[in-house]
């Protein structure tokens, strides 16, 4: 689990509403989560630890932004379920109606082998070529730029 520290804590706690509807009574942060009962949460760190992301755009074919998107959806749905590599997905729909992306966070660059070496996974994916034109890349992080802080 990762951890906030110092000046930039604020940023990532959210307070909750008051509980008596007036600003400043009873005001508590919400919680992170109990790592015994609760499961994980996102969460942010000051220094990240190399993360690697699948960025996967999508040119649908006129008219069939949304069944690419769904299509997709059920990919990334099945690889979640099933894949320990998987961290967590950002699925956007272009407001032209002309574009779908998937943005992936995984642990390491090997699991995107990994994924396609899985005849369901390749077969699901495949779908995307009748509705679409798509391509991937991956990325490590490089940067993190938080607002406010000195370039480094």
């Amino acid at each position: 689990m990762s951890v906030i520290s110092g000046d930039i804590a604020h940023l990532f706690r959210p307070v909750a509403p008051s509980i008596s509807g007036r600003a400043g009574k009873f005001r508590r942060p919400f919680l992170i989560g109990d790592p015994v009962t609760d499961t994980p949460k996102a969460e942010f760190a000051f220094a990240p630890e190399p993360t690697v992301f699948v960025v996967n755009v999508i040119h649908a074919h006129p008219g069939k932004q949304e069944e690419a998107f769904r299509i997709i959806q059920d990919v990334v749905h099945y690889v979640a379920e099933r894949k320990a590599g998987f961290l967590w997905s950002n699925l956007s729909k272009s407001t032209d109606g002309k574009t779908v992306v998937n943005i992936e966070a995984i642990r390491d660059e090997n699991n995107v082998d990994e994924f396609f070496a899985d005849p369901v996974f390749a077969e699901k994916f495949k779908q995307l070529d009748t509705v679409s034109k798509s391509e991937f890349h991956i990325y490590k992080v490089a940067d993190l730029v938080l607002p406010g802080q000195p370039a480094g």
